[in-house]
């Protein structure tokens, strides 16, 4: 031993001293990875920012401290790393003739629970054919207060998760409710649940992904973290999925923008609590002097261009 330290440049002691401390960290990785994949078990693509946020309190109690370096590089030699998924393609356009309503959250900045409602619909694939997904999300929490999976692709379902997120809504206070302007969200029993509560109804204008965005996303995180983007075997499976795809979401899944908390802690808390607000972006004003073809001034107005669905 004393011939192998002379040749490396270093004492015994200090030899001794490095073993040791690769030895703790080589525990302290076999710590992390354990929690780390019992984590993943739950949420199979929760990213690894997110974990770190997520299990920092028990690694706290192990006596564990992991810099950010060190820590996306145990994730990385352990394979760990979330690869992004690609983009699909929208795959159904639709054409009606409902009426239609006016952007009112863009440039909006909101800071509370209960300001504004973001909603939007999807498909799920099984082998015994399609289900559609409708979800209602506060836009601030970002927690999901509606939520719906049935075998139509019509307005039953949006109506049934807005249903549900009207139950949960506090007395006297009334939400914008913003979506695209598919034909669910456009027939007239959709927008009279709305108005019989008194929720501010707007609509996306001209870039639809764009001004619905917040709604989109939730759907991409279902859908690419909770791997409900797949084939599921049965509709009753999916169902099954979805909705625990929903609690984990909405009870155990950190936000960055929300300082790492998650959207039903966010939500039930009061104003000040949690820093930060959200705008909503801020398209360029429609020009008085163009052509009939923009929209009029007016809140309701006829449908000049398609609506998309996922």
């Amino acid at each position: 031993m004393a011939r192998v330290c002379r040749r490396a440049g270093m004492s015994r002691q200090n030899y001794y001293e490095t073993r040791r401390k690769r030895e703790r960290e080589g525990i302290e990785e076999e710590a992390v990875l354990a929690l780390v994949k019992r984590e993943r078990r739950e949420q199979p693509r929760l990213g690894v920012r997110k974990l770190k946020a997520m299990l920092g309190g028990e690694l706290g109690e192990l006596g564990i401290e992991l810099g950010r370096d060190r820590w996306f590089g145990v994730m990385r030699r352990a394979g760990l790393l979330v690869k992004a998924k690609g983009r699909k393609k929208r795959t159904t356009q639709s054409r009606h003739s409902l009426a239609v309503y006016r952007n009112l959250v863009k440039g909006k900045r909101i800071g509370e629970s209960h300001e504004v409602w973001v909603s939007d619909l999807t498909y799920l694939r099984t082998r015994e054919g399609f289900v559609y997904a409708a979800v209602v999300m506060d836009a601030w929490s970002r927690k999901i207060v509606g939520w719906h999976v049935g075998d139509s692709l019509e307005s039953e379902g949006c109506q049934v998760a807005l249903g549900k997120a009207l139950e949960q809504l506090p007395e006297g206070r009334k939400p914008i409710h913003h979506s695209d302007r598919g034909s669910q969200y456009c027939c007239h029993e959709y927008v009279e649940k709305l108005r019989e509560r008194g929720l501010g109804i707007s609509m996306t204008e001209e870039l639809h992904c764009y001004e619905n965005a917040a709604a989109e996303r939730v759907i991409g995180i279902l859908k690419g973290e909770y791997e409900l983007d797949g084939e599921f075997g049965s509709k009753e499976g999916v169902k099954k999925a979805f909705e625990e795809a929903v609690r984990q979401y909405n009870h155990r899944r950190p936000h960055e923008r929300l300082e790492y908390r998650v959207p039903a802690e966010v939500h039930e808390s009061r104003p000040g609590e949690v820093r930060g607000y959200v705008t909503f972006p801020a398209l360029r004003a429609w020009n008085s002097t163009a052509p009939r073809t923009s929209p009029p001034t007016s809140e309701r107005r006829s449908p000049s261009r398609r609506s998309s669905k996922k």
